[in-house]
Protein backbone atom coordinates (compact mmCIF):
# COMPACT_ATOMS: atom_id res chain seq x y z
CA UNK A 1 0.00 0.00 0.00
CA UNK A 2 1.51 3.78 -0.93
CA UNK A 3 1.83 5.45 2.20
CA UNK A 4 2.80 9.10 3.15
CA UNK A 5 6.17 9.12 1.29
CA UNK A 6 4.99 7.12 -1.79
CA UNK A 7 2.35 9.36 -2.02
CA UNK A 8 4.49 12.57 -1.28
CA UNK A 9 6.71 11.89 -3.76
CA UNK A 10 3.34 11.05 -6.43
CA UNK A 11 2.07 14.75 -5.71
CA UNK A 12 5.74 16.18 -6.64
CA UNK A 13 5.46 14.27 -9.89
CA UNK A 14 1.74 15.09 -10.96
CA UNK A 15 2.04 18.83 -9.73
CA UNK A 16 5.21 19.20 -12.00
CA UNK A 17 3.40 17.13 -14.80
CA UNK A 18 -0.64 18.40 -14.43
CA UNK A 19 -0.27 22.26 -13.04
CA UNK A 20 -1.67 24.51 -15.19
CA UNK A 21 -2.92 21.72 -17.91
CA UNK A 22 -6.18 21.77 -18.71
CA UNK A 23 -8.50 18.40 -18.82
CA UNK A 24 -9.74 17.07 -22.09
CA UNK A 25 -11.93 13.73 -20.40
CA UNK A 26 -12.06 11.87 -17.35
CA UNK A 27 -13.02 7.93 -17.83
CA UNK A 28 -14.23 6.09 -15.35
CA UNK A 29 -13.71 2.31 -16.16
CA UNK A 30 -14.50 0.34 -13.04
CA UNK A 31 -18.09 1.04 -11.78
CA UNK A 32 -16.69 0.35 -8.21
CA UNK A 33 -14.11 2.95 -8.38
CA UNK A 34 -16.44 6.18 -8.06
CA UNK A 35 -17.45 7.39 -4.70
CA UNK A 36 -19.45 10.86 -5.67
CA UNK A 37 -21.97 11.99 -8.26
CA UNK A 38 -22.47 15.57 -7.48
CA UNK A 39 -20.24 17.43 -9.08
CA UNK A 40 -20.32 14.61 -11.87
CA UNK A 41 -16.78 13.64 -13.59
CA UNK A 42 -17.82 15.54 -16.84
CA UNK A 43 -17.37 18.89 -15.04
CA UNK A 44 -13.63 18.10 -14.89
CA UNK A 45 -13.56 18.78 -18.51
CA UNK A 46 -12.06 22.15 -20.14
CA UNK A 47 -11.00 22.88 -16.42
CA UNK A 48 -6.83 23.33 -15.81
CA UNK A 49 -5.31 21.93 -12.46
CA UNK A 50 -4.09 24.91 -9.85
CA UNK A 51 -2.20 22.19 -7.68
CA UNK A 52 -2.04 19.09 -6.06
CA UNK A 53 -1.62 18.59 -2.35
CA UNK A 54 -1.58 15.52 -0.24
CA UNK A 55 -3.93 14.98 3.07
CA UNK A 56 -2.44 11.89 4.74
CA UNK A 57 -2.81 8.65 2.10
CA UNK A 58 -4.59 11.15 -0.13
CA UNK A 59 -3.91 12.95 -3.34
CA UNK A 60 -5.82 15.81 -4.14
CA UNK A 61 -5.84 17.18 -7.88
CA UNK A 62 -7.39 20.87 -7.80
CA UNK A 63 -9.08 22.45 -10.65
CA UNK A 64 -9.84 26.19 -11.19
CA UNK A 65 -12.77 27.09 -13.55
CA UNK A 66 -13.07 26.48 -16.90
CA UNK A 67 -11.14 28.18 -19.78
CA UNK A 68 -13.38 28.58 -22.37
CA UNK A 69 -15.98 30.98 -20.55
CA UNK A 70 -19.06 28.61 -21.43
CA UNK A 71 -19.49 27.61 -17.36
CA UNK A 72 -17.32 29.90 -15.58
CA UNK A 73 -18.43 28.36 -11.72
CA UNK A 74 -16.79 30.76 -9.11
CA UNK A 75 -15.86 27.93 -6.77
CA UNK A 76 -13.27 24.86 -7.95
CA UNK A 77 -13.06 21.23 -8.36
CA UNK A 78 -11.48 19.14 -6.36
CA UNK A 79 -10.32 15.30 -8.05
CA UNK A 80 -9.24 13.12 -4.80
CA UNK A 81 -7.74 9.66 -5.18
CA UNK A 82 -7.16 7.23 -2.56
CA UNK A 83 -4.89 3.85 -3.70
CA UNK A 84 -5.85 1.76 -0.82
CA UNK A 85 -3.76 -1.63 -0.92
CA UNK A 86 -3.27 -2.64 -4.69
CA UNK A 87 -4.41 0.95 -6.56
CA UNK A 88 -1.38 2.47 -8.77
CA UNK A 89 -1.35 5.65 -11.06
CA UNK A 90 0.59 5.16 -14.31
CA UNK A 91 2.05 8.61 -16.16
CA UNK A 92 1.50 8.24 -19.88
CA UNK A 93 3.38 10.56 -22.38
CA UNK A 94 0.67 9.15 -25.45
CA UNK A 95 -2.61 7.79 -24.49
CA UNK A 96 -4.13 5.47 -26.84
CA UNK A 97 -6.68 6.60 -29.45
CA UNK A 98 -9.26 4.49 -28.66
CA UNK A 99 -11.42 4.59 -25.51
CA UNK A 100 -10.96 1.86 -22.93
CA UNK A 101 -12.98 -1.30 -22.28
CA UNK A 102 -15.00 -1.92 -19.11
CA UNK A 103 -13.89 -4.81 -18.05
CA UNK A 104 -10.59 -5.64 -19.46
CA UNK A 105 -7.43 -5.53 -16.68
CA UNK A 106 -6.73 -3.67 -13.94
CA UNK A 107 -7.51 -0.26 -15.48
CA UNK A 108 -10.37 2.13 -13.25
CA UNK A 109 -10.15 5.43 -14.40
CA UNK A 110 -8.29 7.54 -17.32
CA UNK A 111 -7.61 11.11 -17.06
CA UNK A 112 -6.81 12.61 -20.48
CA UNK A 113 -5.01 15.77 -20.55
CA UNK A 114 -5.85 18.66 -23.65
CA UNK A 115 -2.84 18.84 -26.54
CA UNK A 116 -0.90 15.83 -28.81
CA UNK A 117 0.33 14.04 -28.55
CA UNK A 118 -2.55 13.18 -25.02
CA UNK A 119 -0.59 12.98 -22.04
CA UNK A 120 -2.36 11.98 -18.67
CA UNK A 121 -2.71 9.16 -16.12
CA UNK A 122 -4.45 5.79 -15.36
CA UNK A 123 -5.48 4.38 -12.20
CA UNK A 124 -4.97 1.06 -11.86
CA UNK A 125 -5.80 -1.55 -9.50
CA UNK A 126 -5.10 -5.61 -8.98
CA UNK A 127 -6.85 -7.95 -7.12
CA UNK A 128 -10.43 -8.58 -6.12
CA UNK A 129 -10.70 -6.14 -3.91
CA UNK A 130 -11.34 -3.25 -5.29
CA UNK A 131 -10.88 -0.34 -2.50
CA UNK A 132 -9.73 2.51 -4.96
CA UNK A 133 -11.52 5.03 -4.64
CA UNK A 134 -12.32 8.51 -6.50
CA UNK A 135 -14.21 11.33 -5.59
CA UNK A 136 -14.96 14.67 -7.33
CA UNK A 137 -16.05 17.39 -4.53
CA UNK A 138 -16.23 20.88 -4.32
CA UNK A 139 -14.30 20.79 -1.00
CA UNK A 140 -12.09 17.99 -0.30
CA UNK A 141 -13.54 17.74 3.61
CA UNK A 142 -16.79 16.10 2.02
CA UNK A 143 -14.67 13.30 1.88
CA UNK A 144 -15.01 11.51 4.84
CA UNK A 145 -11.48 9.78 5.18
CA UNK A 146 -10.16 13.46 5.03
CA UNK A 147 -12.40 14.76 7.67
CA UNK A 148 -11.34 12.53 9.87
CA UNK A 149 -7.80 12.60 9.53
CA UNK A 150 -5.31 13.29 12.53
CA UNK A 151 -2.15 15.60 12.05
CA UNK A 152 0.16 15.08 9.60
CA UNK A 153 3.41 14.25 10.73
CA UNK A 154 6.01 15.95 8.85
CA UNK A 155 3.58 19.42 9.48
CA UNK A 156 5.98 21.67 11.75
CA UNK A 157 3.03 21.96 14.25
CA UNK A 158 3.94 18.15 14.69
CA UNK A 159 6.56 18.61 17.39
CA UNK A 160 7.38 16.23 20.33
CA UNK A 161 5.22 17.54 22.28
CA UNK A 162 2.30 17.38 20.02
CA UNK A 163 3.10 13.46 19.70
CA UNK A 164 3.09 13.29 23.34
CA UNK A 165 -0.21 14.57 23.69
CA UNK A 166 -1.80 12.00 21.06
CA UNK A 167 -0.32 9.18 23.22
CA UNK A 168 -1.21 10.67 26.74
CA UNK A 169 -4.38 7.95 27.96
CA UNK A 170 -4.22 5.97 25.04
CA UNK A 171 -4.31 2.31 26.26
CA UNK A 172 -3.68 1.36 22.68
CA UNK A 173 -1.38 -1.08 21.35
CA UNK A 174 1.62 1.46 19.76
CA UNK A 175 1.54 -0.24 16.03
CA UNK A 176 -2.48 -0.03 15.56
CA UNK A 177 -2.03 3.57 17.19
CA UNK A 178 1.10 4.42 15.13
CA UNK A 179 -1.77 3.16 11.87
CA UNK A 180 -4.50 4.99 12.89
CA UNK A 181 -5.72 7.87 10.52
CA UNK A 182 -7.56 9.51 12.46
CA UNK A 183 -4.59 10.13 15.55
CA UNK A 184 -1.50 10.54 12.85
CA UNK A 185 -2.42 10.35 9.27
CA UNK A 186 -0.36 8.82 6.19
CA UNK A 187 1.25 6.05 8.56
CA UNK A 188 0.45 2.66 7.42
CA UNK A 189 1.96 -1.02 8.28
CA UNK A 190 4.85 -0.99 6.41
CA UNK A 191 6.67 2.66 8.19
CA UNK A 192 4.90 1.79 11.50
CA UNK A 193 7.03 -1.35 11.44
CA UNK A 194 10.17 0.66 10.58
CA UNK A 195 9.73 3.41 12.77
CA UNK A 196 8.80 0.72 15.80
CA UNK A 197 12.49 -1.16 14.95
CA UNK A 198 14.26 2.04 14.90
CA UNK A 199 13.03 2.69 18.25
CA UNK A 200 13.59 -0.67 19.67
CA UNK A 201 10.08 -0.70 20.37
CA UNK A 202 7.64 -3.44 20.50
CA UNK A 203 4.68 -3.18 18.77
CA UNK A 204 2.63 -4.17 21.29
CA UNK A 205 3.52 -2.04 24.16
CA UNK A 206 1.13 0.43 25.22
CA UNK A 207 0.84 3.93 23.96
CA UNK A 208 -0.13 5.30 27.49
CA UNK A 209 2.67 3.02 29.27
CA UNK A 210 5.81 4.94 27.93
CA UNK A 211 7.61 6.76 29.66
CA UNK A 212 9.13 10.56 28.67
CA UNK A 213 12.18 9.09 27.43
CA UNK A 214 10.61 6.35 25.35
CA UNK A 215 8.38 8.68 23.69
CA UNK A 216 11.26 11.18 22.81
CA UNK A 217 12.78 8.09 21.05
CA UNK A 218 9.70 7.32 19.16
CA UNK A 219 9.38 10.39 18.06
CA UNK A 220 12.62 10.92 16.90
CA UNK A 221 11.93 7.60 14.99
CA UNK A 222 8.93 8.33 13.41
CA UNK A 223 10.60 11.78 12.21
CA UNK A 224 13.39 10.60 10.79
CA UNK A 225 12.15 7.17 9.50
CA UNK A 226 9.36 9.69 7.02
CA UNK A 227 11.85 12.23 6.39
CA UNK A 228 14.56 9.87 4.97
CA UNK A 229 11.79 7.80 2.99
CA UNK A 230 10.48 10.73 1.38
CA UNK A 231 14.41 12.12 0.29
CA UNK A 232 14.59 8.57 -0.74
CA UNK A 233 11.60 8.85 -2.72
CA UNK A 234 11.59 12.49 -4.23
CA UNK A 235 12.51 12.65 -7.90
CA UNK A 236 11.55 8.84 -8.45
CA UNK A 237 8.70 8.67 -10.92
CA UNK A 238 5.43 6.58 -9.90
CA UNK A 239 6.92 3.91 -12.15
CA UNK A 240 9.91 4.15 -9.88
CA UNK A 241 8.26 4.29 -6.56
CA UNK A 242 7.35 0.63 -5.26
CA UNK A 243 10.72 -0.94 -5.81
CA UNK A 244 12.35 2.73 -4.05
CA UNK A 245 10.59 1.82 -1.53
CA UNK A 246 10.90 -2.20 -0.83
CA UNK A 247 14.35 -1.32 -1.23
CA UNK A 248 14.28 1.45 1.19
CA UNK A 249 12.84 -1.27 3.96
CA UNK A 250 14.46 -2.62 6.61
CA UNK A 251 12.35 -4.80 8.44
CA UNK A 252 9.26 -4.67 6.51
CA UNK A 253 8.57 -7.30 4.48
CA UNK A 254 11.69 -9.17 5.07
CA UNK A 255 11.27 -11.85 7.24
CA UNK A 256 13.29 -14.89 7.50
CA UNK A 257 16.33 -12.34 6.83
CA UNK A 258 18.98 -11.07 9.19
CA UNK A 259 18.42 -7.71 10.75
CA UNK A 260 20.50 -4.85 9.27
CA UNK A 261 21.23 -3.94 12.79
CA UNK A 262 21.76 -7.24 14.71
CA UNK A 263 22.21 -9.72 12.78
CA UNK A 264 18.78 -11.83 14.39
CA UNK A 265 16.45 -13.21 11.66
CA UNK A 266 13.40 -11.18 11.50
CA UNK A 267 9.90 -12.36 12.38
CA UNK A 268 6.28 -11.78 11.60
CA UNK A 269 3.15 -12.07 12.95
CA UNK A 270 0.34 -12.58 11.09
CA UNK A 271 -3.51 -11.21 11.39
CA UNK A 272 -6.52 -11.34 9.32
CA UNK A 273 -5.87 -9.08 6.97
CA UNK A 274 -1.89 -8.29 7.71
CA UNK A 275 1.97 -9.07 8.71
CA UNK A 276 4.08 -7.20 10.99
CA UNK A 277 7.60 -7.57 10.91
CA UNK A 278 9.86 -6.98 13.94
CA UNK A 279 13.50 -8.00 15.71
CA UNK A 280 12.91 -9.89 18.78
CA UNK A 281 16.70 -9.26 19.67
CA UNK A 282 16.43 -5.28 18.63
CA UNK A 283 12.46 -5.00 20.07
CA UNK A 284 11.21 -7.55 22.54
CA UNK A 285 14.11 -8.79 24.94
CA UNK A 286 14.91 -11.48 22.66
CA UNK A 287 11.78 -12.67 22.75
CA UNK A 288 9.73 -13.98 19.83
CA UNK A 289 5.88 -12.88 19.23
CA UNK A 290 3.02 -15.11 19.34
CA UNK A 291 1.73 -15.36 15.56
CA UNK A 292 -1.55 -15.22 16.22
CA UNK A 293 -3.00 -17.02 13.35
CA UNK A 294 -0.17 -20.17 13.62
CA UNK A 295 -1.47 -20.78 17.45
CA UNK A 296 -5.11 -21.06 16.69
CA UNK A 297 -4.01 -23.56 14.28
CA UNK A 298 -2.49 -25.32 16.88
CA UNK A 299 -4.96 -25.51 19.34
Amino acid sequence: MPELPEVEALRGFLAERLTGRTVRRVLPVAISVLKTYDPPLDTLEGRAFTEVVRHGKFLDLALGGEQDGSRRPDDGVHLIVHLARAGWLRWQDALPAAPPRPGKGPLALRLELTGEPAEGFDLTEAGTQKRLAVYAVRDPEEVPGIARLGPDPLSPAFDREAFAALLAGRRQQIKGLLRDQSVISGIGNAYSDEILHAAKMSPFRLAAELSDEEVTTLYTALHEVLVSAVERARGLSAAELKAGKRLGLRVHGRAGEPCPVCGDTIRSVSFRDSTLEYCPTCQTGGKPLADRRLSRLLK
